[in-house]
């Protein structure tokens, strides 16, 4: 019987063999101001979002608070079991 012959792996490029990304290719200085833009970017949406929930919220209010002082929509919705207020 003959011995196997093992197969060595191909040797692997090392990691400077990588191609160069954009964030190597920038300066530091350039990535914090990106980095600073991103984060005002994302702190304006989220008051954005934060404005129109709470615009939707003041709205639902005001129509609730509408219908509590109108009678025919009380008087519709309300239990019609008088009788335990007797």
């Amino acid at each position: 019987m003959a011995k196997k012959k093992k197969n060595t792996p191909a040797p692997r490029p090392a990691a400077t063999d990588a191609p160069a990304t954009l964030k190597d290719m920038l300066s530091g200085e350039v990535l914090e101001k990106l980095k600073a833009q991103s984060d005002a970017l994302k702190a304006e949406e989220r008051d954005k979002m934060e404005a129109v929930l709470k615009a939707a919220e003041d709205k639902r209010k005001a129509e609730q608070k509408r219908l509590e002082n109108d009678f025919g929509h009380l008087l519709e919705n309300s239990n019609q079991d008088w009788s335990k207020f007797k």
